[in-house]
């Protein structure tokens, strides 16, 4: 039986390896060390690591409270709530960044904002709306996990003791969800580092202004460059190899229920 699960095992690999293999072939090691060193190829990392620390940020901010109040709240519609804030998690990136793109042009919040020269779309500030709004959900989901899982008797004790309820938040909750939190934050930064669709449409892809990774792929297939093309390819599934490793150690890690019996 063990054998006859393998085989599916087996080709997962082979088709992974394929895909990176290919990859890898088109490149020869002056390319690379071309492209590695090319003042495009930086540009594009440091502007996708702004951007996208950025959005992961203020998913933070927005995630983490939402997913405890849905986690320790009870309401009329909390299941319509709960299912319509995922939204973003199952639309495709590029409707969500023409969504984007409508919401703050000119004819609605472009305008006022502009006014206070506040300017979104095709600025790297665009790039950090379009992946807040792909990456927040997933540390949402991520958060409200770790806090179901914590369980509200820590609290109530912690009430109990004559703690505020920021305090019983930022003191007894929030660390002992902080694994869960922590691993819903790798996979948002991992989801905002690749965004490609949303940012695209709001922020565009213009060189050396709102030039990310996944938007200098494109822009350097799009010119023939495939040696700078697949270079920054590599940068993204290397960084993203990275993350999942970080996270597989975070997985690993004490639970909660271990921690708090400490």
């Amino acid at each position: 039986m063990n054998r006859v699960f393998a085989l599916p095992l087996a080709a997962l690999f082979l088709i992974t390896a394929a895909v990176l293999f290919a990859l890898f072939f088109r490149l020869s090691p002056g390319e690379i060390v071309t492209a590695l060193g090319s003042e495009e190829t930086w540009f594009a990392l440091r502007l996708s690591l702004m951007t996208s620390i950025g959005s992961t940020f203020l998913s933070l901010i927005l995630g983490v409270p939402t997913g405890y109040v849905l986690a320790r709240t009870e309401f009329p519609g909390k299941a319509l709530l709960d299912t319509f804030l995922e939204i973003p998690l199952v639309i495709t990136p590029l409707i969500a960044g023409v969504g984007l793109l409508f919401l703050f042009g000119q004819n609605m919040l472009g305008g006022p904002l502009g006014d206070w020269g506040i300017h979104i779309l095709f600025t790297p500030w665009g790039a950090v709306l379009a992946q807040t709004f792909v990456a927040c959900p997933v540390v949402m989901r991520s958060s409200r996990a770790a806090f179901e899982r914590v369980g509200p008797r820590y609290e109530w004790a912690a009430a109990t003791l004559g703690l505020r309820p920021s305090q019983v938040f930022f003191l007894i909750s929030l660390p002992l969800a902080r694994q869960g939190i922590l691993a819903g934050t790798v996979l948002g930064w991992t989801r905002a580092m690749g965004e490609f669709g949303a940012t695209l449409m709001v922020a565009g892809a213009i060189r050396f202004k709102t030039e990310t990774l996944p938007i200098a792929v494109y822009l350097n297939i799009s010119s023939g460059e495939l040696g700078t093309a697949l270079s920054c390819a590599w940068i993204l599934t290397g960084t993203g190899f990275v993350f999942l490793l970080a996270l597989r150690w975070i997985g690993h890690g004490p639970r909660p229920e271990t921690l708090s019996s400490r």
